[in-house]
């Protein structure tokens, strides 16, 4: 049970627990994480016999991650400490458990949400907001995301290698867990109002933020990858066709002007593909993401000189497109110029040269990344 001041809910939570081990006969044990309570929650723990775990460091994540730590058991329940959960029908996850699941989920949609125990906003905007991005990120099969209330094997919970330490410790458990390929059910769960009289320790707007930021950030295909590639389509497509001469679309007239927005459109995107690679090549080396086999053949095949060939073929190629302009230009002994004539010319020539730039520098970059992260 995580634990920051909760001396107010936390012994009849202790006392719940109690009841179920013991009805169940389940030999088990209560761990208390605590956060740096300063109102007795240990005292009250100790006195009522939980094992209180001092965790200096503070944040939800924290307090769950190293209580479970401690663990001596072989599974493990986690839920607040706050009493909205009922402590005393926790059968269904040690059911899901003991037939070889290694994360089991509450949902407290389909166990019932009592009224005045889940704010509006985190019903109805919230938690299905962020359950059904990360469904669609990562292809979790969690109906609710965040519930507090969840059981794992201690085994598969230390091959997760958690890291977060704030709230959004509970998205990176689901999360790595389904990138590992880990096993996971889902048990309906009762949530009840909470017990205490002072307000909850979750900030909803801010927490909710944490949560999506997070998964933006553990999906480099969607922060950059997805959106990068878009923007290169749709640059290329249009360009090359103002590339051939104008276009008119009803009464507008495209031209070399929309030509430059399209240089600008493959810019962006190949920045954003380019992105979403250093990020994956860091996450992967520092164990953010589970291995990835498609990025491990790539960086095999994409070495720093085959980058450093294919960056300066641009270059030369741009330099090359860069000197038919300027012999155009003094065929009109360097007057003026059709500027429709020669910006078709002059931008796939900046364009090639910029691009061949960004691989060769993206080139090193990524060899210095690589250091840690390829596998031989």
């Amino acid at each position: 049970m995580p634990c920051l001041n909760e001396a107010e809910t936390l012994g009849e939570c202790i006392r719940k627990a109690s009841a179920f081990l013991d009805a169940a006969g389940i030999a088990g044990e209560i761990i208390v994480g605590d956060n740096g309570s300063t109102d007795g929650s240990q005292e009250l723990a100790g006195l009522l016999g939980a094992r209180v775990v001092a965790v200096p460091l503070r944040g939800y994540g924290a307090a769950i991650y190293h209580a479970s730590l401690a663990a001596r058991g072989l599974y493990v329940i986690v839920g607040d400490s706050d009493d909205s959960y009922d402590f005393t029908n926790l059968m269904p996850f040690v059911e899901k458990l003991r037939a070889g699941c290694d994360l089991v989920i509450g949902n407290r949609f389909l166990g019932g949400i009592q009224p005045g125990a889940m704010p509006w906003k985190n019903r109805y905007i919230g938690n299905p907001l962020l359950t059904s991005v990360g469904r669609l990120f990562f292809r979790a099969p969690a109906s609710d995301f965040h519930c507090g209330l969840r059981g794992y094997r201690l085994d598969a919970f230390r091959d997760l290698d958690l890291r977060m330490t704030g709230m959004e410790f509970a998205s990176e458990m689901v999360i790595k867990a389904t990138l590992k390929s880990k096993r996971i059910a889902e048990v309906p769960t009762m949530l009840s109002p909470d017990g205490r009289s002072r307000g909850s320790h979750l900030r909803p707007w801010r927490d909710g933020w944490r949560h999506l930021r997070f998964m933006l950030l553990f999906s480099p295909n969607w922060l950059f990858f997805y959106p990068g590639i878009a923007l290169m389509l749709l640059g290329a497509a249009l360009g090359a066709r103002l590339l051939a001469g104008p276009l008119m679309i009803g009464h507008v007239e495209l031209d070399v002007h929309t030509l430059l927005y399209c240089a600008m459109l493959l810019w962006m995107g190949f920045q954003a593909v380019l992105f979403s690679v250093f990020t994956k090549v860091f996450a992967l080396g520092e164990g953010f993401l589970p291995g990835d086999r498609l990025l491990t053949r790539l960086s095999r095949f994409f070495t720093l000189e085959r980058g450093l060939a294919i960056g300066c073929a641009l270059m030369l190629l741009g330099i090359a497109l860069s000197a038919r302009a300027v012999v155009h230009w003094e065929s009109v002994h360097f007057g003026n110029l059709y500027p429709p004539q020669v910006l078709r010319q002059v931008i796939p020539a900046v364009v090639s040269v910029t691009l061949g730039l960004q691989v060769v520098l993206s080139s090193f970059f990524l060899s210095v990344l690589s250091l840690k992260f390829r596998r031989w």
